[in-house]
């Protein structure tokens, strides 16, 4: 049996249920990026109309129609339900194409380059564009049987059991260097983060730099997203090996105090809003400082220590002001060497997800060809 042409319409639905009675709360509010994840929604959600979010159920797809070149998607491939934005959309398999399409094959299908170039193509607007869902459903697709999707999809989830896997022990780790911090922090003096840290102002004068990267809540350096073509490059800030990267801006919004500690031996440039900070006390390590911000409690207080501004920021100053306890070096260096340790194991887990996105065409592509002889 070879291939078959279907649109997308003949495969999936809308199923759109609002949160009306309240069931799920501000804990059961999800995200989607355009990396294809479901993700924990970030930032205060108390003020959210929550009765007015979409119920995503188990085996269920969310898509955000509003995006350029990568559509943001995600597959709830979990036993939990979830809500999301009602400016997202949630489909389904229809109940008589479950013998047509595997939800996972359709989750690999859409997770490709290839499809985000599609879509951008099929998309329509100026400022903002949409892909939209009658467009998305009148869309042809070409599928193999399913016994060969199924094949496929094997390879897939084994790739992705060993990337979760290997995630709930970095996870575990983290809780248990957070318990030990959590000891101390009721056994040894505190000293205020203004006595340990300095800004420095670093530029990048003679333009030899060009890696412009940003932070992101996961207090990780990222590429930058913004409109770079026209910007002066040799203004931004420098960051160098063992330096922070600070941002003080919708610290309240986000409940994430915005920070990460640089590693690498190439140079960077971030914005001139950031600041670049570096370790002045001789006996503090900058990785076991670093640890102190990753903890959930800190966000919190950083959430709590903002200004009233619309941007609720952490002003420098303020941030200057946050008390970390401070135990001997050897205590310190113990610390920071499980941060070490777990900061290795986070990069190899984001290779294997990106493993894991890569390998979407290849699959698509070989159960095609597969199909075809």
């Amino acid at each position: 049996m070879g291939l078959t042409e279907y649109t997308f319409g003949d495969l999936i639905e809308l199923f759109i249920v609002q949160n009306s009675d309240g069931r799920y709360g501000a804990d059961s509010a999800i995200g989607i990026n355009i990396d294809k994840e479901i993700r924990v929604m970030r930032g205060d959600s108390s003020r959210k109309e929550l009765e007015k979010f979409c119920i995503v159920p188990p085996g269920t797809f969310v898509y955000n129609p509003r995006g350029s070149r990568k559509l943001g998607l995600g597959y709830n491939d979990t036993n939990n339900t979830y809500i999301t934005t009602f400016n997202n959309m949630i489909f389904k398999i229809k109940d008589c194409a479950g013998n047509i399409v595997l939800p996972r094959y359709l989750f690999m299908y859409l997770a490709r380059k290839e499809w985000d170039r599609k879509a951008e193509f099929l998309s329509w607007g100026s400022s903002t564009e949409v892909f939209s869902w009658d467009i998305f459903c009148e869309t042809p697709i070409m599928l193999p049987p399913l016994p060969i999707q199924q094949k496929y999809v094997d390879v897939y989830n084994s790739m992705l059991a060993n990337q979760r896997n290997y995630e709930r022990g970095l996870e575990d780790l983290k809780r248990a260097v957070f318990a030990e911090i959590d000891i101390i922090k009721h056994s040894t003096r505190k000293v205020a983060v203004g006595d340990l840290l300095e800004e420095i102002d670093s530029r990048n004068a003679d333009g030899s730099i060009t890696n412009i990267q940003g932070i992101n809540i996961e207090k990780q350096f990222m590429p930058s997203v913004a409109d770079t073509t026209s910007v002066n490059i040799k203004n931004y800030k420098v960051v160098r090996e063992g330096q922070f990267a600070y941002s003080s801006m919708q610290t309240g919004r986000d409940r994430c105090i915005r920070i990460a500690l640089y590693d690498k031996d190439a140079p960077i440039l971030i914005s001139p809003a950031y600041s670049v900070l570096q370790v002045k006390e001789p006996s503090a390590i900058a990785e076991y400082i670093m640890l102190w911000f990753m903890r959930p409690e800190t966000d919190r207080y950083g959430w709590f220590a903002s200004d009233g501004s619309v941007r609720a920021n952490l002003d420098l100053d303020r941030f200057y002001e946050i008390q970390i306890p401070m135990p001997d070096a050897a205590q310190q260096q113990a610390i920071a060497n499980i941060y070490i340790a777990y900061m290795l194991r986070r990069e190899i887990n984001e290779q294997l997800k990106v493993q894991i996105r890569d390998i979407c065409p290849v699959l698509i592509k070989g159960s095609l060809e597969e199909t075809k002889d």
